[in-house]
């Protein structure tokens, strides 16, 4: 298994743009008929300049008449008038277009990502915070909707662009053209320089933007337990270094780019002086013609000029937002390329029906290498039965209900399921069968009917009304005015913990599973609710085969078999009369909890 805590492996920056380019492949039509337009907008663009210089030829000439001038003018003006709302036009259109190609790119990024998260396992999901990963999901993503959308097309554009300047500056004179090129190699090298430290800055706000999003999610969760034990200066503290660590690395960030575009705009006045030392002296002196400047012409070759420096200067903005984008990608990525630790094997087989048959051969399992949680259990729980599991926290028993429904692989023994390997069964199909009942009910923000369905619109009202008067929760209900229509706070905070179980038991039963699990769901509940609870427990023991894991003896004693596990190991096992005539580790936990009980 891959390590998912630290998923930040730097990446060749033509690993990163081959990857970004495959996004556009499902566009590549209507990319390549934008590219086209936006070339002929590149032209266009270009010949504005040269009919200003030829308007300015034209209205100082001394051997053309007012007539003539003026039908000149006429001409000219008109075609100046075409070519703006020609290019308006395209403009208007390529811009639209590469909107919906960016928005399409990131709409299938963004559902790529999410859908790989969810087929990560528990394990891995377990060891990077939240906030990490939502940021992966909207700002990364973000960050390259802006780059599909305008920094790409746009440093096309102006390498485009740039090429079309340095081709008419080369036909109207190459002797000043020539000297202007000098400035490039100089260009070059300080954009190389650029790129390196501002790639690494970049990397570094990603990071830390990650580790801000990360706290707050972790500590909005957690604020009651903040205030309860008065610690919100203490979380201020942390919350500030973490800010500040931010600002910094935005600041190094600010200094690279701060540096780079002054630079850029040096060579720019510097290229634009030197046009204009030698071009004005050129028109002053006409007998002389140095390097063959009319006035118009000159104007034309400055505008140029200073269009030949506009597209660098935009450049520097764009690498700097291409340096975030690819930043933000190599994040991405990295995700991506996280392989599930939990996979299909190519021979892996449907469950088409499951009877309920668990097998567990000499079952060795470690969360850490060699440090065993399971050690050698060995157990059959046959079609229809109850099974409890009991014993302290940590003897293992949570451990046996993530390997039954396949959060985790064994590293030694067999689980059979049915009579088959489970590595050898679908895990979307093995867990359509099995209902979980876990001690920590997860209610999603909605109505409660809404999470009863889990959303699913093939459950019918009518199976949702059966399925949550069977586990008792009509004496929820009767208690709401909106009935199941009530809306259901963040993680089900106006619920009560027996409340949010009796909803996780109508949820489990509406959804008729072959096997039903219960991770301690009878904890941490009123004595009111714990009559309800025991009421529908026993109701359900009757649909199909349960496994229990309990703390509460009393939720399990019409169990048909016990296990009790001790340090991973199974202890004894039988039915609860018959433990207790054993008087063993199970007589010695049913004593403790009924004599806790007297005194209560």
């Amino acid at each position: 298994m891959k390590d998912f805590k630290e998923y930040t492996r730097e990446k060749p920056d033509k690993e990163i743009l081959s990857r970004l380019i495959s996004y556009i492949k499902p566009h590549k039509k209507r990319f390549i008929l934008v590219l086209v337009m936006m070339l002929v907008s590149i032209i266009v663009q270009l010949i504005p300049s040269l009919i200003i210089g030829v308007t300015i030829d034209v209205v100082i000439s001394q051997t053309l008449t007012v007539a003539e001038k003026l039908n000149y003018l006429v001409y000219l003006g008109g075609g100046f008038v075409l070519l703006m709302v020609v290019a308006f036009n395209i403009e208007y259109r390529q811009s639209l277009w590469l909107q919906e190609i960016g928005q399409k790119i990131i709409l299938s990024m963004r559902h790529e990502v999410f859908e790989h998260i969810q087929t990560l396992g528990p394990a891995q999901l377990n060891q990077v915070p939240v906030g990490k990963l939502v940021t992966r999901v909207t700002n990364d993503t973000n960050t390259l909707s802006e780059m599909y959308t305008n920094v790409a097309a746009n440093l096309i554009r102006n390498v485009i662009y740039l090429t079309g300047i340095i081709i008419v500056l080369f036909v109207i004179n190459y002797k000043i053209t020539l000297i202007l090129m000098l400035f490039l190699p100089v260009v070059f090298f300080a954009t190389i320089l650029f790129r390196k430290y501002s790639r690494a800055s970049y990397r570094q706000v990603r990071s830390n933007v990650s580790e801000v999003n990360a706290f707050l999610s972790e500590n909005l969760s957690g604020m009651k337990i903040t205030q309860a034990f008065n610690q919100e200066t203490k979380k201020r503290t942390v919350f500030y270094e973490k800010s500040n660590h931010l600002r910094k690395s935005y600041m190094k960030e600010i200094l690279v780019f701060g540096t780079y575009r002054p630079l850029m705009y040096l060579f720019s006045m510097i290229g634009v002086l030197l046009i204009l030392f030698l071009g004005i002296g050129d028109v002053i002196n006409q007998e002389v013609y140095i390097f063959v400047f009319s006035a118009g012409l000159l104007f034309s070759y400055y505008s140029y000029v200073r269009d030949f420096f506009e597209p660098i200067l935009q450049m520097a903005e764009q690498f700097n937002m291409l340096q975030n984008a690819f930043a933000s990608a190599e994040k991405i990525f990295d995700v991506l390329d996280t392989k599930p630790d939990i996979i299909n094997e190519e021979d892996a087989v449907d469950l088409s029906s499951f009877k309920g048959s668990i097998v567990f051969k000499d079952v060795w399992f470690s969360y850490i290498p060699d440090e065993w949680v399971l050690k050698g259990v060995s157990f059959e729980v046959k079609p229809d039965q109850t099974v409890a599991f009991v014993g302290a926290t940590g003897s293992g028993k949570s451990t046996i209900l993530n390997l039954i429904v396949r959060n985790y692989d064994i590293q030694q023994g067999q689980i059979l399921i049915d009579g088959i390997d489970i590595k050898k069964i679908k895990r979307e199909s093995l867990r359509s069968h099995i209902g979980q009942m876990l001690q920590d009910v997860f209610l999603f923000s909605g109505t409660l009917k809404e999470n009863i369905k889990l959303f699913d619109e093939t459950k019918t009202d009518e199976d949702m009304i059966q399925a949550a008067n069977y586990v008792g929760l009509d004496h929820v209900i009767e208690n709401l005015n909106d009935g199941y229509e009530h809306k259901v706070l963040e993680r089900g905070n106006n619920f009560s913990s027996g409340q949010r179980q009796l909803i996780s038991f109508a949820r489990t039963v509406l959804y008729k599973p072959s096997l039903m699990i219960l991770d301690e769901a009878t904890a941490n509940i009123d004595s009111e609710t714990e009559s309800i609870i025991q009421e529908s427990l026993e109701k359900m023991m009757n649909i199909s085969t349960m496994i229990i894991v309990a703390h509460r003896l009393s939720t399990i004693q019409h169990a048909d078999q016990i296990i009790v596990m001790s340090h991973g190991k199974i202890i004894e096992s039988g039915s609860h009369q018959v433990l207790l005539k054993e008087k063993g580790l199970y007589f010695n936990l049913y004593q403790l909890q009924y004599e806790a009980r007297k005194e209560e």
